[in-house]
């Protein structure tokens, strides 16, 4: 047996999950482009009902920092990946005080917070990381 062959044993043939983790902070740099674009994308999106369509409407317009969901799809993240099917995504968007020079905002931290997590038999293991660089 080679090594993959040996590592991908341990998970048999059941099924497994694996949760994936992102944290961005993006600059919102033209708040009207931003809600318009969003405006647009609601209109058009042919799966809302005409009652979350209004309640998605009034929400940018109340807030356009939510006019950032409108733009997020898992589906489309995870589309092209061999072996891979989303069994669920959620995803919120909050306006924060940001400071790239601030320690606190170091999203290395984040990820290294969580070195630890609890499997499905209840006990610690440590947690795989792939960090992937911003483009």
């Amino acid at each position: 047996m080679t090594d993959d062959m040996s590592e991908n044993a341990e998970y048999g043939a059941g099924r497994h999950y694996v949760r994936l983790q992102i944290e961005l902070i993006a600059e919102i740099t033209d708040q009207e482009a931003l809600a318009r674009a969003a405006v647009e994308r609601v209109r058009d999106d042919e799966t809302m009902d005409p009652e979350e369509r209004a309640e998605a409407l009034q929400a940018v317009e109340l807030d356009p920092t939510g006019a950032v969901a409108h733009f997020v799809d898992p589906v489309e993240l995870l589309g092209d990946v061999p072996g891979v099917q989303l069994a669920q995504a959620a995803w919120e968007t909050e306006r924060v005080e940001y400071d790239p020079d601030d320690e606190e905002w170091d999203l290395l931290d984040f990820a290294e917070a969580d070195d630890d997590y609890e499997d499905d038999d209840g006990s610690e293991d440590d947690a795989e990381e792939g960090r992937g660089e911003g483009r």
